[in-house]
């Protein structure tokens, strides 16, 4: 079931939102060689203790850690540890809150250091083919549209999309209906509407688009251990088309 949201929800999904934007981009003026992916997580949970948020995924399903670090080859959900960055690493982070009963989540892919090209293509591909997917998040367009414009950017540019892990609905849950594959056809699927509140989150590999689990049950690498990229924002269908809700107090953007 689909759950459209009130303004008034909107706007306390907009400030769990900012949270995690805030939260975010602190941790990214922390990214650097010689960091713990485990010292990362730890900040995540503090800033968030700080501002009376839960992190929305410590404890999620037996998830054991506030953020997903996932380094190179690692899609998503990776563990945090003692593993130090080194200089040319790809780091996606992925972190969410709970705040005032509401959900926000966000994610974002950075270099350490200096990067291969390709590594840094495949990052300015992972994002640019979100912003795709957001111009397709109008309210009388269909959940086809947002996936078939993720799908023909990646694939446009040489890259694979991820089938097994989607985008999907949030609000008062982490995850809800609608789910969203980063794959589709345009004209298809369900009609957007005012209300609809969307985590939309390309997941991207160099190379092809089958993923494995590693042994911990969560982390997901690329099966043939090419380098993922994966950016993600919360947004909500307006009348006025999509609004970000993943943004710091200034309306900057995340990424």
């Amino acid at each position: 079931m689909i759950f459209l949201k009130s303004p008034e929800e909107i706007e306390k999904m907009s400030a769990s939102g900012k949270l995690v934007a805030e939260i975010l981009s602190e941790i990214r003026s922390r990214l650097k060689p010689g960091v713990t992916t485990q010292e990362l997580d730890l900040l995540a949970l503090r800033l968030s203790v700080k501002k009376k948020a839960r992190p929305a995924f410590k404890g999620y399903h037996g998830f054991p850690f506030s953020l997903c670090v996932s380094v190179n080859e690692e899609v998503v959900h990776g563990f945090p540890s003692g593993r130090r960055l080194v200089d040319g690493d790809i780091v996606s982070l992925d972190f969410g809150v709970c705040l005032d009963g509401y959900y926000g989540d966000a994610a974002l892919t950075l270099a350490v250091g200096r990067v291969s090209p390709q590594a840094e293509r495949l990052i300015q591909v992972t994002k640019e083919a979100l912003f795709k997917g957001l111009e397709q998040a109008r309210a009388g367009r269909r959940l086809g549209d947002i996936s078939s414009a993720v799908q023909q950017h990646v694939e446009g540019h040489c890259f694979s999309v991820v089938r097994q892990f989607v985008g999907h609905g949030i609000g008062k849950a982490l995850h809800e209906d609608p789910q969203i594959p980063n794959f589709g056809e345009s004209g298809r699927g369900i009609l957007l509407k005012p209300g609809m509140v969307l985590a939309i989150e390309p997941m991207v590999n160099a190379g092809g688009s089958e993923v494995e689990i590693k042994a911990d049950g969560w982390t997901a690498v690329t099966k043939d251990r090419s380098l993922s990229a994966h950016f993600e924002h919360t947004v909500a269908i307006t009348d006025n088309g999509c609004r970000i809700l993943t943004q710091d107090c200034q309306g900057t953007a995340l990424f």
